[in-house]
């Protein structure tokens, strides 16, 4: 009987030395935003940085593409539930689950892009997207023919609307009396998965007069680039680099670099030296900025570069003020 206790004594202490080196263990996973991981724009830039560390190290990693809202977070309590950690979340959309879920898994390490969630174990990574709009702003007005050009949103938000604001200041700061025309593509999720509406949004804006159209539209944008290049106008890429979609008719993309804020969520938690808590990402940090490579090199002379360098020096000394929308719920232009 003694033995028999000892033994199941043991193995209770087995049991519980497995979970707790299950909870500590190093199992990345990944839970995308609706539109999928190959949306070709933000969900694909946090894939593309979790391939690079799969193939830095020989790491793998799991991941879900939620189809509708209630599956974030089952895929977080599951993934949780499961040892895996750090566990990234992709997009603001899921804060709520997050928070719930953290709380209930205090051992996990998570991270969220593009939201902030006040917890012990959560890394939140944000952007100053409206610096990096600031910049394509720019380009797009001294690219332009007829000093009109387009934005199209994807979802109806203030992060979205921070996009558009940066994009206006910087259109404005090229050409005073540039005009932007603005649309957002819906109010629900299904906005970043509608290319059809997309390149509909920025038919209407060309057929206004606009000859280069940015999108900050995840899936949807994909309609918006390739309306522009049907209708031989340009358009700008976000948050991964788009230019290769059409090259030569894409002037440049807005890159949010959600590669490396994942790549390094991975890395910090396989070191040890992953840390709660809030980081903000700008030019100055190289969270955002334009992209120049062989696709759009043509389109981009050297005195529209040589504006866009000044500018972007002037903002990170702090010279030129972007206003960043999501601060008041206000754009200071129009």
């Amino acid at each position: 009987m003694k033995a028999t206790k000892f033994g199941l004594a043991l193995a209770g202490l087995a049991f519980s030395a497995t979970a707790a080196f299950a909870q500590d263990a190093f199992k990345p996973a990944i839970v995308y935003d609706l539109g999928g991981k190959f949306d070709k724009s933000f969900n694909e830039g946090v894939h593309t940085g979790a391939e690079k560390y799969k193939k830095d190290t020989g790491t793998d990693y799991r991941d879900f593409e939620p189809q509708n809202d209630a599956q974030r977070e089952q895929a977080l309590r599951r993934f949780a539930r499961d040892g895996f950690s750090p566990i990234v979340a992709v997009g603001f959309s899921q804060e709520t689950a997050l928070k719930k879920v953290a709380d209930e898994f205090p051992k996990t390490k998570f991270a969220i892009i593009d939201s902030v969630v006040e917890k012990p174990n959560v890394q939140s990574v944000v952007f100053k997207e409206h610096e990096g709009s600031f910049l394509v702003g720019l380009l797009a007005v001294q690219a332009s023919k007829t000093g009109k050009v387009g934005f199209v949103g994807g979802m109806d938000i203030p992060l979205i609307r921070k996009f558009a604001c940066g994009y206006v200041q910087g259109a404005k700061y090229a050409k005073a009396n540039a005009e932007v025309f603005q649309n957002m593509t819906g109010t629900t999720g299904a906005a970043w998965t509608d290319p059809v509406k997309g390149g509909e949004l920025a038919k209407s804006q060309i057929d206004r007069g606009a000859d280069v159209v940015y999108h900050a539209a995840g899936g949807t944008g994909v309609g918006v680039m390739r309306a522009a290049a049907d209708a031989g106008k340009l358009s700008i890429g976000v948050d991964s680099n788009q230019n290769a979609l059409h090259p030569g008719k894409v002037l440049t993309s807005m890159v949010k670099r959600v590669d490396i804020a994942t790549y390094n969520a991975f890395d910090q938690a396989k070191k040890g030296t992953f840390k709660a808590g809030v980081s903000v990402l700008g030019l100055k940090e190289d969270g955002v900025a334009w992209a120049l490579d062989d696709n759009n090199k043509s389109l981009i002379t050297a005195d529209m570069k040589a504006a866009a360098d000044k500018a972007a020096e002037g903002i990170k000394s702090g010279a030129i003020k972007v206003h960043d929308y999501m601060s008041d719920s206000k754009c200071p232009v129009q």
